[in-house]
């Protein structure tokens, strides 16, 4: 990860940002806390395995007390979500230090209403796992939970799955108990929205002519201008809308015959410029390889937000981007994500600061940015990956925006129709309030328990 203040790295916004103007005049966490003081008990997990058909919960239950522990006495659990109301599942131990014999293994069900999770794995131990001498643990117990029709389980929204634990570290999303009282980790609950001015949007429309877009302040640009290859069109037709995995999906399509004449972009905005301060987020999906057609040109993916330079080099512009370049571009030859905060641009350079990361990120990823009066904060996937100066502030409201397109043609000189698609899930912005990555996800999942796919209570500014 490489982080740089820049004044020489032109991006090919300010087409983009006359283009703004003209419009508006017309629950991954990262480190967790060890075992607070007086808790007896921790308890640390990994994922065990990646198949498609099974949960594979490894645990590892820690004396964080000063007196021994009857195994006996304890429970743990593991809390996920049916993938179908009348799916019945079933418990399996693979291996177990205190043997498997002495591991019991029971499913139970949340009917709390609107919880992150409605069923989970409790895990015993029979009198003959022992004790737990102060500072051990009780070493592994691979363990599986699989649906009895052997059917595909999504993992992605259980509350206690955590894809990226390839080792084993404390976990608070599986509970323990000691002796019927819990003494480690948060149940899952009743997720609840957050308050103040709010704009959630889980893009659920018919396609980019639905008039509930407008209705709802978006826009799907068409036309020419810039960013990215001079004489292209930016397509509204590229934008379309689908229902996958129970959400409906916004995907943006960018598509080309190596002229500028057959290159069509696509970008979806809001139409007033009334964001600030607060808390930005989308789900988004990034992708290494075309749909159709030959590999290799210099595309850009992005979720960010913007305003209008009202004259070269002023100082009250702003702009904060998530891109992704799968097949490098701006003077990269592979792939790379930036994250980019803007002072402004012009004859007398550009001023911003971004960071890099020279690897893949194709794939669904949790964006968060967070402004607020001293630094802008970006997360991937609930982890900070960078945060910059407060001299990049925003002095004026923006625009939310999410666009793909193509720097050039330079990346692949071939004349077969080829297209690619980035995706969105949702998108939030909280007015002046800074949000963890894990309180956006709980907000997400509220307003989908509660059934609301829109509401917008930002100002306009």
């Amino acid at each position: 990860m490489t982080v740089r203040t820049s004044r020489r790295r032109p991006r090919l916004r300010a087409a983009f940002a006359a283009a703004v103007a003209a419009g508006l005049g017309a629950a991954v966490l990262g480190a967790l806390p060890a075992a607070a003081a007086g808790e007896p008990l921790a308890v640390q997990y990994r994922n065990g395995g990646s198949g498609s058909s099974q949960a594979s919960p490894w645990l590892k239950v820690v004396n964080t007390g000063s007196a021994p522990v009857a195994l006996d006495q304890v429970k743990l659990r593991y809390y996920f979500r049916s993938d179908a109301p009348l799916a019945a599942y079933r418990f399996a131990c693979d291996w177990a230090v205190r043997g498997c014999a002495n591991v019991t293994g029971t499913i139970g069900t949340i009917t709390e209403s609107g919880a992150a999770a409605d069923r989970y794995l409790e895990i015993g131990f029979t009198a003959g796992a022992g004790t737990l001498a102060p500072g051990a643990d009780s070493g592994d117990l691979q363990l599986r939970v699989h649906r009895t029709d052997w059917q595909s389980m999504n993992q992605g929204d259980d509350y206690s799955f955590g894809a990226a634990q390839s080792g084993y570290a404390t976990w608070t999303k599986v509970t323990a108990s000691l002796a019927g009282v819990q003494v480690w980790g948060t149940a899952p609950t009743r997720p609840t929205v957050p308050g103040g001015e709010v704009m959630f949007d889980d893009l659920d429309y018919t396609g980019h002519d639905d008039p509930s877009l407008a209705a709802h302040g978006w826009n799907a640009r068409s036309g020419g201008g810039g960013p990215g290859v001079a004489g292209a069109t930016w397509e509204a037709g590229n934008v379309t809308f689908a229902k996958e995995g129970g959400n409906s999906v916004m995907t943006l399509r960018t598509s080309t015959a190596g002229t500028p004449q057959s290159t069509r972009h696509s970008e979806f905005h809001s139409q007033a410029m009334k964001f600030r301060n607060g808390t930005y987020a989308a789900r988004v999906r990034f992708s290494d390889a075309p749909v159709s057609g030959p590999d290799g040109d210099h595309l850009v993916q992005s979720f960010f937000a913007i305003n209008d330079l009202k004259a070269p080099n002023a100082d009250d512009y702003s702009e904060y981007d998530f891109e992704y370049l799968p097949n490098g571009g701006w003077g990269e030859t592979s792939n790379i994500f930036f994250t980019t905060s803007w002072e402004t641009y012009g004859p007398d350079g550009s001023v911003n600061q971004y960071t890099t990361s020279r690897s893949s990120f194709a794939g669904w990823h949790d964006l968060v940015l967070t402004i607020d009066d001293s630094a802008i904060v970006y997360y991937v996937d609930g982890v900070e990956f960078s945060r910059h100066d407060a001299r990049y502030l925003p002095e004026r409201p923006m625009v939310i925006a999410f666009n793909q397109w193509l720097t050039d043609l330079a990346g692949q000189t071939g004349t077969e129709e080829r297209s690619y698609e980035e995706q969105v899930d949702y998108v939030l912005h909280v007015k002046d309030r800074v949000l963890t990555p894990a309180q956006v996800g709980a907000a997400v999942t509220a307003y989908r328990a509660a059934g609301t796919s829109f509401t917008d209570t930002v100002p306009a500014s």
